[in-house]
């Protein structure tokens, strides 16, 4: 939000009260409590009658810094995000008439004494980023003067952190314009805006920047943006009211940033292995029954392509009653037989829900009466007609109703329903008043972290740990505990394509760890080009779906090439199934996503800062998907020796490279020195990864990676482990591990060493 003319002026309507000095700093135990008046005091009549700023600095963990900017602390104290990982005892304080210095770990922050105001983060000795003159500020708005926050409120609070020469910022949720936010506008508000649009399903207040550090704003409502697209020098970050709370968290690494975001936000939860296969859906508004969904499979098994899970739509329950929880009789008399008859297929089964009800359905008159459902100001249920005629919205901030809800999802799982895809959670209304009495401003966005904790809840308490998964639309901060997240409603073409690779890589840069989309688009229906190259983008996604709008997404409705491309890279994503749940697993322990934006795993290479067309899988699998009806592709290729894994070429890098593939093929490289880890399977993704592993090992041209030690832990689903040593040294690589059993040892495009006494040697 804009609140200046220009340098020197305000905006007509707008009075902002900068903090302009350190009046006096005091120390706590933890902590530095600083009063910033909004005047230089230069006498004792300067006290009076002036607004004053109290900021508060203090460390939740290590490396982390908290920057707490009130006005009014009288106020009742508002919702913020559920810090899971927040702890007391953090931070060492010192003051002396220059400066008062809070230090967590390799952070300090640093408060200059007196005038002009200036708040300083520095990691060894260098200043990160800052808070100078005129960046604090209390704002005095004339309602309708700012004009773009949703609820036109009356005050606000605002900082701003200066941004180096050179400086990009990432992240913010998942956001479809350029992964790099420099010059950019970004309103934290959940909307269900498609992906070709500013708005975004997942809002997150959280980004980091390439001088290794990262800031999130504690606040679950409206929290405005201005990246160096006001004051060009700096990010401004400005919320209603009479407070604003953020953190500095320190990397300097981009993983270790996103390592110490997710260990206070929360790490994503693990996900079973039979969701990383493929997910076939009946598409939105599409004509279908059992015998549809059995054709379907069946007709999957017959062309041999690997089929993991099946989804039901909207449309498994009845019109205008959504949600009501209750199979449509008229469509599926047997719903329990049915979904053992699916299950005996050998797919798992995923049903839709949202959180509205319907006012045809049984449900809502029930909800009513219990007072389950949100309500407006005077009393009265909230309604509209958008999407569900007469629909009321479940108000999650209720024990009660949220129980009642889970007791709707009880009865599916018992059926038989084995996941739940959770659509919706954005269009949360401001005229309404909640069980707990939480702020409408705030709940708009957070409303979606209740509904999905409730639905994985339930899940992971009737499957077990590890097997709850969602495949959930909206999200904010805490969003990535609660796997999996899917990129929204795109439309059936190459743009779009693009448009939600961009939002992937910029929810990963928010700490998400899974995440898939509509492979051919959702809107409308893909020509066959689309289609095919959309289907090798999703299947080297962590998780990946066939879904639409008005048209089946089945391949042979496209042509016969489509199906062979699905066949190929459904085969090779299972084969990878090893590797790729170790990258999951990695999500979880460290909250390094599986899908990687390159600046993550390369971000000493200035060249990789705009990359957003390409991605890592992983730590060693570089992706450019194909966005071109001729097949051509440009991609980057960072220092060392990168292999194609298709056709065993080896090119050295850094250089940029063009190429023209095929549908059956993608650019598809991997890392200098890795060691991927290959199943023996290719026809379901939930095995024993262990028996019949093979460890491909590749070329390097990389200091400590020719030579050298290092281990590689391969999981099964079940809970084994083996770690496997390679010890690499003049042009041989000895590979061991006393606890595996049936494996081999492969070079790329060379020899095949099979060992069942836990040692094999292979020349390099």
């Amino acid at each position: 939000m804009k609140f200046t003319n220009g340098f020197w002026r305000a905006r007509p309507g707008v009075t902002p009260l900068y903090a302009r000095e350190a009046y006096d700093i005091v120390a706590g135990e933890r902590s530095l409590t600083v009063t910033a008046p909004t005047k230089v005091i230069e006498g004792r009549g300067d006290t009076l009658n002036r607004p004053t700023l109290t900021v508060t600095l203090s460390s939740p963990l290590l490396n982390i810094v908290g920057v707490r900017i009130e006005h009014f602390q009288g106020l009742h104290e508002e919702l913020g995000f559920d810090l899971v990982g927040a702890q007391n005892g953090h931070g060492e304080v010192s003051v002396t008439d220059a400066a008062g210095t809070l230090t967590s770990g390799g952070l300090s922050a640093t408060v200059a004494a007196g005038a002009p105001w200036n708040l300083s983060f520095s990691a060894d000795g260098n200043i990160l980023t800052s808070s100078g003159h005129q960046s604090v500020a209390y704002v005095q708005v004339v309602p309708g003067a700012a004009g773009q926050h949703p609820s036109n409120p009356a005050t606000y609070v605002h900082e701003q952190l200066a941004l180096g020469v050179g400086e990009l910022v990432y992240g913010l949720g998942e956001r479809f314009g350029p992964v790099v936010k420099n010059g950019q506008v970004v309103d934290i508000w959940n909307a269900d805006g498609g992906t070709s649009s500013e708005q975004a399903y997942k809002n997150v207040p959280f980004y980091l920047t390439n001088r290794g550090y990262g800031v999130l704003v504690n606040h679950p409502g409206h929290v405005s943006y201005e990246v160096g697209s006001e004051a060009v020098e700096r990010v401004q970050f400005s919320v209603a009211g009479e407070s604003l709370e953020y953190f500095i968290i320190y990397g300097p690494t981009p993983k270790q940033i996103l390592e110490r975001y997710t260990a206070l936000t929360g790490r994503p939860a693990s996900v079973p292995a039979w969701s990383y296969g493929l997910w076939l859906s009946t598409s939105f508004t599409t004509d279908y029954d059992e015998a549809t969904v059995s054709s379907f499979i069946d007709e999957m098994a017959e062309r041999d392509l690997p089929l993991s899970v099946f989804h039901f739509d909207c449309f498994w329950m009845r019109e205008f009653n959504w949600c009501d929880f209750e199979w449509d009789r008229r469509t599926f008399p047997d719903p329990e037989g049915m979904l053992a008859r699916l299950h005996e297929k050998d797919v798992r089964v995923c049903v839709w829900i949202n959180p509205y009800i319907g006012q045809r359905s049984p449900l809502f008159a029930q909800a009513k009466a219990a007072g389950y459902l949100v309500k407006k100001p005077n009393g009265d249920v909230w309604q509209s007609d958008l999407w569900q005629a007469g629909m009321g919205l479940v108000d999650f901030t209720s024990p009660d109703a949220a129980k009642w809800y889970q007791s709707k999802l009880r009865t599916l799982l018992d059926q038989g329903v084995d996941a739940f895809k959770t659509d919706f959670g954005e269009r949360i209304p401001l005229d309404v008043g909640y069980f707990d009495g939480s702020s409408p401003e705030r709940m708009h966005n957070y409303y979606t972290q209740l509904y999905n904790q409730a639905v994985f809840d339930v899940l992971k308490e009737a499957r077990g740990e590890g097997e709850a998964v969602l495949f959930a639309r909206s999200a904010t901060v805490g969003g990535q505990q609660l796997p999996v997240h899917w990129g929204g409603d795109s439309t059936s073409t190459y743009e779009s394509m693009a448009e939600t690779l961009r939002g992937g890589l910029s929810l990963a840069f928010s700490g998400f760890g899974f995440w898939s989309h509509d492979i051919g688009g959702f809107e409308g229906t893909p020509d066959p080009g689309v289609f095919k190259r959309w289907t090798a983008f999703g299947l080297l996604s962590s998780h990946s779906r066939f879904h639409g709008s008005t048209s089946y997404r089945v391949p042979w409705v496209f042509d016969d090439e489509a199906v062979e491309v699905t066949r190929k890279f459904t085969k090779l994503k299972l084969r990878l199934m090893p590797y790729l749940y170790a990258a999951g697993l990695e999500a979880t322990l460290t909250g390094t996503p599986v899908l990687r934006p390159m600046q993550l795993e390369f971000g000493d290479d200035p060249a990789t800062g705009y990359l957003d067309r390409q991605y890592m899988l992983g730590a060693d699998l570089l992706v450019a998907p194909v966005f071109s009806a001729d097949g051509s592709v440009d991609f980057y290729l960072p220092a060392g020796t990168w292999t194609s894994f298709f056709t065993g070429e080896t090119v050295t890098g850094p250089g940029w490279r063009r190429e023209t593939h095929g549908f059956d093929s993608i650019p598809l490289y991997v890392r200098d020195g890795a060691v991927l880890a290959i199943g023996a399977r290719e026809d379901r993704p939930d095995y024993n990864y262990l028996d019949g592993l093979t460890l491909e090992l590749y070329p390097s041209s990389l200091s400590g990676v020719l030579d050298g030690s290092r281990q590689v832990t391969v999981t099964e689903p079940g809970g084994e482990s083996a770690v496997f040593t390679i010890e690499r040294s003049g042009g041989r690589a000895k590979v061991s591990s006393p606890s595996a059993g049936n494996w081999s040892v492969r070079v790329a495009g060379g020899q095949t060493v099979a060992t069942t006494t836990g040692e094999a040697e292979v020349t390099l």
